[in-house]
């Protein structure tokens, strides 16, 4: 109907403009009819049909002869279908001289199994050229390739559409009288077959060029959504409905594709004026990771009446999803106990490459903080909420550069709520023991040594394995035979995680809003140093006495120091633990070590240079790909 616009005749009106239609498709059929019921030339009856057609647009002239051609078949098949059971189609299909087409079915199979092949290579061909009409003209030229390449081959395929309208039509015509020799002839169905070869091909070059036309479509659009949700989170908002209708990809008419904690359908208004936690992820987000975050988000949300909620917006790979990655989204989504998008598919591409481009989501998750006016106030906020929770809130770059000013390297930065024993521990005035590693011959022989050392002084002594990063079930296995023979204490999967987690965390933040080097920072030192301790193959353990005494080494510096106690035990009667320990320490020289200190790639840089724990020299940097499967 879209074609028939160019009808330069039409009236105003529907019914005027369907009369003209009529009239038009009438007079197409009765040429087709009279031209192909004598044979003659087919290429001189489509120049006829063409040049009938000649005001008319490329799109409307093949569809009107399709019309026309469908008005003559439609009627033949009507009769033929009809000739058995109703008398009036019976005594049509006598004087149109049509024999009974069913009883000869079987030897004319192959004529119209060859007809069925073109007509809908026809019509494949037509719907390719309607839908170059179709095309948004503001966002493809018909002058610039690939849509100035079909224009040009789009009279072509019209001309090939119509000629086998044609041979169609000297086909059907053929079946008045039908003789034994058209029976038994095979050069009509041949040149069908021929036809329908050369129409498809046609087709299939069309479409190529329609899917080409189609991609820079919508990569205009992608351009033109990544430009204006680019403008609005630059530009100052009265409020975030805006930004989160973009966001989300949602309109304002149907605003609706939220989730909220329930799980049900919620207007996305029910955000508005709230500080807004994108939480952005793939479908790999660890169930630690969720847990931790849910904890933090149900924390005394009521009584400090913390205004903002998480809405988790997954990115994902539209090409590659299937019903596995459908039932893990699912599966993700039920455990989430804040907002979520409905489904990953309303998530625009211009949104998932202004995550990766500006926000520099990789496929680590991040958390992306938005104020009540739709500002990103702080690109990655998780290594806040790791660090300090709720404390942080409203989770801006400005209060976490505050937070690190408020801070020194204590027992308690390094454990936070981790160990419920902790205050305690400090107020008994105990030497607390944090040490990891995945070796269990180091830590029986480490554990042992230092309980010795601990009872020969006379000291409180409390030790706590904390496990080794990215080794869940090697640790999880150390863990069970730490407990079983009740070496000392341990933590649960996901305080272990969490702990290497957040000194991850602490890394990254300090790195990003830090304004000292690694050298004055003695935070991001001690930071440092624990992680290239774990990086290493040996264990390793630090000594606290109180919240800021003291001292760390590496597993075979800090086990020959126990094991050879005698030589600084004096010391330690004198100056304490602590010190006669970093003393003796001090005192080791190393003539060959390897520290190493693994980072995740996508999780920000460290922009100064990286100095060993162990001799202060400056590392070098390497770069590291790892699978690991347990």
């Amino acid at each position: 109907m879209n074609a028939i616009d160019d009808i330069t005749t039409s009236p105003v009106d529907t019914d005027g403009m369907l009369e003209a239609l009529a009239y038009i498709i009438q007079k197409i059929s009765c040429e087709i009819s009279c031209k192909c019921s004598g044979g003659g030339d087919a290429h001189a009856t489509t120049m006829v049909l063409l040049n009938t057609l000649s005001s008319y647009s490329w799109d409307a002239k093949v569809v009107l002869t399709l019309a026309a051609f469908a008005v003559n078949f439609g009627e033949f098949w009507l009769i033929v279908r009809l000739c058995t059971t109703n008398s009036l189609a019976k005594s049509v299909a006598l004087l149109k001289q049509l024999p009974d087409i069913l009883e000869h079915a079987q030897m004319l199979k192959p004529h119209f199994d060859a007809l069925n092949k073109l007509i809908k290579a026809m019509m494949d061909v037509t719907k390719c050229i309607v839908e170059f009409t179709e095309l948004p003209s503001q966002y493809i030229l018909s002058d610039v390739p690939p849509m100035s390449t079909a224009m040009a081959h789009i009279p072509t395929a019209v001309y090939w559409t119509i000629r086998s309208v044609v041979a169609c039509a000297v086909q059907i015509t053929s079946l008045v009288g039908l003789r034994q020799e058209f029976i038994t002839s095979t050069s009509e169905a041949w040149e069908l077959s021929s036809l329908a070869h050369k129409v498809s091909s046609i087709h299939e070059h069309l479409q190529k060029l329609l899917h080409l036309c189609h991609q820079n479509i919508d990569e205009k659009k992608q351009k033109e959504a990544y430009d204006g949700l680019s403008h609005s989170l630059e530009t100052p908002q009265l409020d975030n409905l805006k930004i989160l209708l973009k966001i989300f990809s949602l309109s304002k008419e149907d605003p609706n594709c939220l989730l909220n904690p329930e799980k049900n359908k919620v207007h996305v208004d029910i955000l508005r004026r709230k500080h807004v936690l994108l939480l952005i992820s793939d479908l790999d987000i660890s169930h630690d990771e969720i847990q931790v975050l849910e904890i933090i988000y149900k924390y005394d949300r009521v009584s400090s009446e913390l205004n903002y909620e998480i809405v988790w917006l997954p990115i994902v790979d539209r090409s590659a999803w299937n019903d596995s990655y459908e039932q893990k989204f699912r599966n993700l989504q039920s455990i989430m106990p804040w907002y979520t998008v409905k489904h990953p598919s309303i998530i625009e591409p211009a949104v998932i490459k202004y995550t990766r481009e500006v926000w520099r989501f990789q496929k680590k998750p991040i958390v992306v903080t938005l104020d009540p006016q739709g500002k990103v106030t702080c690109p990655n906020a998780l290594n806040m909420l790791w660090i300090w929770a709720n404390l942080a809130f409203p989770f801006s770059t400005e209060k976490e550069e505050s937070l690190w000013k408020g801070e020194t390297w204590t027992i308690e930065l390094l454990v936070d709520g981790l160990e419920g024993n902790l205050a305690n521990w400090i107020r008994q005035q105990k030497v607390i023991c944090l040490y990891g590693g995945e070796d269990m011959e180091w830590i029986q022989k480490f554990t042992s040594a230092t309980k010795a050392v601990a009872q020969d002084l006379g000291i409180g002594l409390e030790m706590v394995y904390v496990g080794k990063n990215n080794a869940k079930e090697r640790v999880k296995k150390i863990t069970g035979l730490i407990n079983e023979k009740q070496i000392s204490h341990t933590w649960q999967e996901a305080s272990v995680w969490f702990f290497w987690n957040r000194l991850e965390s602490m890394l990254f933040s300090k790195s990003q809003h830090g304004k000292s080097t690694t050298e004055t920072d003695v935070i991001k030192q001690e930071v440092m140093t624990i992680l290239g301790y774990d990086g290493s193959e040996n264990g390793w353990a630090a000594f606290f006495f109180g919240s800021t005494e003291m001292v760390r080494a590496k597993g075979d510096k800090v086990l020959n120091s126990m094991q050879s106690r005698k030589e600084w035990e004096n010391e330690a009667r004198e100056s304490g633990f602590i010190p006669a320990l970093r003393k003796h320490l001090e005192g080791i020289t190393d003539e060959h070590h390897c520290t190493r200190l693994i980072l995740p790639g996508n999780s920000g840089g460290i922009s100064e240079r990286v100095v060993c724990a162990e001799c202060g020299r400056p590392m070098e940097m390497y770069f590291m790909y790892r699978c690991c499967v347990e």
